[in-house]
C-alpha cells in the first residue's frame, strides 16, 4: 500500500481540530495519553528547569505546550505543525497561557531550519511516526540535537513498532483490544479498531523504541531515558551535553 502524502496527512488533521483540542477525545486512540502528557512535561521541567524557549513539533492543538507551561510558566514557545487550522488553534490557546513570545510556523519538520542552540526544550508528540526513511529519521534527530542549547532536552512520545514479528503481533493485538474496548466492544468496537488500523497502515511508519534510543545517542544526545512504554506506544527523552 502506498503511504499517505504530506498533503493527505495535512488534510486529515485540518478537519479534526475540535477533537484534538480536547485531551480526553483527541488522544483517546493513544494508550495512556494523559499519563504520558504528565510524564513528558514533568520530565522536561525537572531536567531543564531554567528553560526559556520551548519548541513543540507537531503541536496539534497545543496540548503539550500548555502542559509544559503549567510547570514552566511564561516561557517563549515556537509551535510547528503541518496543519494551518491546528496551528491557529494552538496559537490561540498557548498565547492565552503565557506572557512569553509565541511564534507559529506551518511547516514540515523535515524541511524546517531550526538553527543552532536555539531552544532549551523540544517536545515531539505523535508526529515522528510520519517520517519515512532512515535518512529522514537521522536528519530530524540531528536537527533536534543541533537546535538545543547545551544541557537542553528533547522529549518524544509516539507510536512504535517492534523488531521481532511475534512481539509486534502481540503488541498490535493488545492495541486492537484497547481500541475495541474504547467503543464498548462488539461490532462497534471492532469497526473502530479496524478504522484506526487502516489509517495507521496508510499514514504511519513507526520505528522500534530501541532504534530511536540508539539514534538519539548516535547523533550526540546523552542521558537517554525511557519514561513509559505500553503496548505500541512509548515516551522517552534525552539531553544535549553541556
Amino acid at each position: 500500500m502506498a503511504k499517505s502524502t504530506v498533503d493527505e496527512i495535512r488534510e486529515r488533521f485540518d478537519n479534526d481540530v475540535e477533537r484534538f483540542s480536547n485531551l480526553d477525545t483527541g488522544q483517546s486512540a493513544t494508550i495512556d495519553a494523559p499519563l504520558v502528557l504528565e510524564l513528558i512535561s514533568s520530565a522536561a521541567a525537572a531536567c531543564t528547569p531554567n528553560a526559556k524557549r520551548i519548541l513543540d513539533v507537531g503541536c496539534g492543538a497545543g496540548n503539550n505546550a500548555l502542559k509544559l507551561l503549567e510547570k514552566l510558566p511564561d516561557r517563549d514557545v515556537l509551535l510547528v505543525d503541518l496543519s494551518g487550522p491546528m496551528l491557529q488553534r494552538a496559537g490561540q490557546r498557548v498565547r492565552a497561557a503565557t506572557t512569553g513570545n509565541v511564534v507559529s510556523i506551518q511547516a514540515d519538520i523535515r524541511e524546517l531550519q531550526l538553527g543552532e542552540g536555539t531552544f532549551d526544550i523540544i517536545v515531539a508528540a505523535a508526529v515522528l511516526h510520519h517520517l519515512r526513511t532512515d535518512d529522514q529519521w537521522r536528519g530530524v534527530f540531528a536537527a533536534f540535537h543541533n537546535a538545543l542549547r547545551p544541557g537542553g532536552s528533547v522529549w518524544i512520545s509516539d507510536l512504535i513498532s517492534h523488531t521481532q514479528p511475534a512481539i509486534q503481533e502481540l503488541m498490535w493485538r493488545r492495541y486492537g483490544e484497547y481500541l475495541a474496548a474504547l467503543k464498548g466492544g462488539g461490532p462497534e468496537g471492532e469497526a473502530y479498531r479496524d478504522h484506526v488500523f487502516a489509517y495507521v497502515e496508510k499514514e504511519d511508519t513507526p520505528r522500534p523504541l530501541m532504534f530511536q534510543l540508539d539514534l538519539l545517542r548516535s547523533v550526540g544526545f546523552v542521558d537517554v531515558e525511557v519514561l513509559h512504554k505500553n503496548s505500541a506506544f512509548a515516551a522517552f527523552g534525552a539531553r544535549r551535553g553541556a
